[in-house]
């Protein structure tokens, strides 16, 4: 199937290419820094996955039957969490959770109806059975689904672009950020919470819940990660034991940090533990969502897996959102991908930013401006055209950025 007919009939204006020195200290060289990332199990990111998780079944289902893609925005996603009593050794789910899938798509069309409840509810079921290991999806959650049509003004602009076979249209004004590399503190955070989720680690450890938490903070030279682990109670006999694994996990997650950075970090988990009062982190399912937490679509990591407060950030929720045409989602990962190649390939740059803005209306790789702000020892003249060389690919890309969305090569959160 060629879903676009001719993807290069329309083409970007050159001149919104702007390439623009970093003039500003780095990151890494501030007093101080903070990241944060949250983990699979968190209710924010359950949100994200699901909401993501939806549009790219309704991307599948229309590739299938319509044989193109259809309108759709399924971003708005609510958690809402239930009641639960945990202990060692076990506890139970008193109260489900409740979840809320809510959107617009096409549900109807050629005489082909979709049941977007049911396809909603299934791939929200198959994806926590998957990813949240100690949840009974049938026992321990509650879904509904508010799918409806979408407007009219934003569908017939979707639509006008598929009838010409030309360059999808922007479906809003609105902007991307994207910067690399990742800093040290940045990718601490980040293999934190990967390794601690890992199957290695849950081989070894299948008390750990997939809700974690870790907040970097960098104060000068000196590294500190908090984490926030869910505890699985079951897997736990009492409160001398979940010491004793919170000590080797702590162990084990220290290491691995410090040969990932090469640095000292200090550890800290579940702080607010008090074994005086018999008060730690304990859960039945391992995440957070069973009692305590409630979650939302587009209040956790950025698309880069990240919360990073002291760098360019967009607050668009790219779960869920259309892969077509949607500027928050197709733009905050194609400045990524700007920002990675040129610090990659262009050995003289040390660290790159871009910014993207799109026009509603205009082909999607037509944007208002692409700005990509570099630092270099380098006179940026000399540099220019081969970081120019790069944006000018990467629109003429975008077209088919959708193909990474669907296929799950592009992570939202």
């Amino acid at each position: 199937m060629i879903y676009f007919k001719n993807p290069k009939l329309r083409r970007f204006q050159v001149a919104n290419i702007v390439i623009t020195p970093m003039t500003f200290r780095p990151v890494y060289e501030l007093d101080a820094e903070i990241v944060e990332r949250k983990g699979i199990g968190h209710p924010d990111t359950i949100c994200d996955y699901l909401a993501e998780n939806l549009s790219r079944e309704l991307c599948k289902w229309y590739l299938s039957e319509y044989g193109a893609i259809m309108h759709h925005n399924v971003d708005k996603a609510l958690l809402v969490g239930g009641v639960a009593r945990a202990e060692f050794g076990g506890g139970e789910v008193i109260e489900p959770t409740e979840i809320y899938l809510v959107g617009r798509a096409i549900l109807e069309r050629d005489n082909k109806k979709l049941d977007a409840h049911e396809l909603a509810t299934e791939s929200a079921k198959r994806w926590l059975r998957e990813n949240i290991k100690n949840l009974d999806v049938d026992k321990h959650v509650r879904i509904h689904t508010r799918i409806k049509p979408g407007s009219k003004d934003l569908v017939e602009l979707f639509e006008r672009f598929q009838k010409k076979g030309e360059i999808p249209l922007a479906n809003d004004t609105s902007f991307g950020v994207g910067y690399a590399p990742l800093d040290d503190l940045e990718r601490a955070v980040f293999e934190a919470e990967r390794f601690l989720n890992s199957p290695e680690m849950k081989s070894q450890h299948p008390e750990i819940g997939e809700d974690i938490k870790v907040m970097g903070v960098r104060v000068g030279d000196r590294y500190r990660l908090t984490i926030a682990l869910a505890f699985v109670g079951k897997y736990i006999k009492n409160i001398d034991e979940y010491f004793q694994r919170k000590e080797e996990i702590h162990r084990k997650v220290r290491d691995r940090v410090r040969n990932l950075i090469g640095k000292d970090v200090e550890v800290f988990i579940n702080t607010a533990d008090s074994k005086e009062e018999n008060s730690v982190y304990i859960t039945v399912t391992g995440t957070s969502a069973e009692q305590g937490d409630d979650g939302q679509v587009g209040r956790g990591n950025r698309v880069n897996g990240l919360i990073t407060p002291y760098r360019p950030m967009s607050l668009e929720a790219a779960a869920g959102k259309n892969p077509i045409s949607h500027i928050g989602k197709i733009y905050n990962r194609v400045a990524n991908l700007i920002a990675e190649r040129v610090v990659k390939e262009i050995e003289e740059v040390e660290e790159a930013y871009c910014y993207i803005v799109s026009q509603i209306g205009k082909p999607i790789n037509e944007p208002q401006v692409l700005d990509v702000s570099v630092r270099t020892k380098r006179d940026i003249k000399v540099l220019e055209e081969r970081i120019r060389k790069i944006a000018k690919e990467e629109l003429e890309r975008m077209p088919q950025t959708w193909k990474g969305f669907v296929e799950g090569i592009y992570p939202v959160a």
